[in-house]
């Protein structure tokens, strides 16, 4: 017996084999291209010092932390006011008796109770305080000034978390700017790597001197190795301050410092005794002290109270009313307390509350001076950069003249490759000084302002 075997498959099917291989490197190309291009286009982002400080505040865990402290200071001080309102309580109970001993005799005389019984009873009472030496008034205010303490944090973390995002940021551009001379720097030297090295091929110069020129360049990509790894460590934390997906990668524009006028130091003196939250929050707590001294001091005076009741009495045992069954008593009074043991028993808790409350002066006063040196530091260290910078201007434009003069004189080889090499090298350093010395200078400038408390008040 025969057996035929059938491998005939449809035609577009046989075209379809003879493409698909193509066909899938093809979409998978365009498919990883377009991935990748997203990709890049996502993580490089290209953000001003505004745009940066926004971003991290809007994102900031710390500061929905402190305004979730806000809330509970306000719901704080809504419970200090609501303890001056009415209290009320009603309850409604049933109650059985059992009788076994219910004859009770009088002398001649006797009676007998039942041998069970039942009873029904609902009480509503309302109580409203009328006086009690103010002392809810004054938790009222106390709890209004500690919301307003709670606000002020709010505002210290917003100015710590402004001026962290701003190091950060020129932390970043120090070092980008840095690379920037790097790769300057290297296509500088490799033209004269070769221009060393034609010259040495026409015998005008020796072989080390060609080396001293790549020996400056393997130092130059070493630098440029070091500056990759602060970037890659200080773009990380700036994109978690941000909240940034961490991958991304932050570029930095030209930062454009507009020339700014500085004032005299008690100029900064007197902006940061008006606007540092942490003395703003010392007043506060002062008054927090002095509402606590009268609260205390109520405690002596006598209180008095209103209240009002009414009664369901039903002994029978149907828990429906019914007509003459039951009994409603209505009552109201007024009740006049006075607890006057608290006057030889509270005097040593007013001293107590005395004492915290000069304790808050004289830290404030400790913090004033705390302060008046810290802006005065800072006030130095911006001067101080300021003038670095001018210096350094002018040594840049030394160092280019001594660069060009000597740069002339090896292409006529009246100079030593060492001279040229040494010309180029403090060219290079104080371009990275002046760039490193302007970053320096703006953010020294953001830590003058943050000390006179006005770093989120320009």
């Amino acid at each position: 017996m025969k057996m035929t075997t059938l491998n005939k498959k449809p035609k577009h099917l046989s075209l379809f084999n003879a493409v698909h291989p193509f066909c899938l490197y093809a979409i998978t190309f365009v498919i990883t291209a377009s991935l990748f291009v997203g990709t890049a286009n996502a993580q490089d982002r290209t953000i001003t010092l505004d745009e940066a400080i926004k971003l991290g505040l809007d994102n900031s865990k710390t500061l929905k932390l402190s305004q979730s402290k806000i809330d509970q200071a306000i719901s704080e001080y809504n419970q200090a006011k609501d303890q001056s309102l009415p209290t009320g309580k009603i309850s409604y109970g049933y109650t059985h008796a059992e009788i076994p001993a219910n004859r009770l005799a009088l002398g001649p005389e006797s009676f007998s109770l039942p041998n069970r019984a039942d009873a029904y009873l609902g009480i509503l009472t309302l109580n409203q305080t009328i006086f009690e030496g103010g002392k809810l008034k004054y938790a009222r205010q106390s709890t209004d000034l500690l919301t307003q303490v709670a606000r002020l944090d709010v505002v210290n973390d917003k100015d710590q978390i402004t001026y962290d995002i701003i190091t950060a940021y020129y932390s970043l551009y120090k070092v980008l700017q840095s690379k920037k001379v790097v790769a300057q720097n290297l296509t500088t030297v490799d033209a004269q790597i070769k221009q060393a090295q034609r010259f040495f091929d026409q015998g005008l110069v020796t072989k080390n001197d060609v080396l001293r020129f790549q020996l400056q360049r393997s130092n130059i990509e070493l630098n440029g190795i070091d500056l990759e790894t602060n970037r890659r460590i200080v773009n990380y934390s700036l994109n978690v301050l941000l909240g940034l997906p961490e991958g991304t990668q932050l570029n930095i524009a030209q930062i454009t410092e507009a020339d700014r006028q500085i004032a005299p130091l008690g100029n900064y003196l007197d902006t940061a005794m008006t606007n540092r939250a942490e003395l703003q929050q010392f007043d506060l707590r002062t008054k927090v002290s002095e509402t606590n001294i009268k609260s205390i001091r109520a405690n002596t005076l006598p209180t008095l109270a209103a209240s009002v009741a009414g009664y369901y009495v039903d002994a029978n045992i149907n828990p429906i009313p019914k007509s003459g069954n039951y009994i409603t008593p209505l009552t109201g009074g007024l009740t006049l307390s006075w607890n006057f043991s608290s006057l030889w028993s509270n005097k040593n808790k007013v001293t107590e509350a005395k004492i915290e409350r000069e304790q808050t002066v004289i830290n404030k006063s400790i913090s004033v001076d705390r302060i008046k040196n810290e802006v005065n530091q800072d006030y130095q260290n911006y001067t101080s950069a300021l003038d670095k910078i001018k210096l350094l201007q002018v040594a840049i434009e030394q160092a280019g003249e001594n660069n060009k003069i000597l740069e002339s004189k090896y292409k006529s080889n009246i100079s030593s490759a060492t001279d040229r090499a040494d010309a180029e090298t403090l060219l290079y350093q104080a371009q990275i000084n002046l760039e490193l010395a302007k970053a320096d200078a703006g953010l020294a400038y953001y830590t003058l302002l943050k000390s006179t408390g006005k770093i989120n008040k320009q």
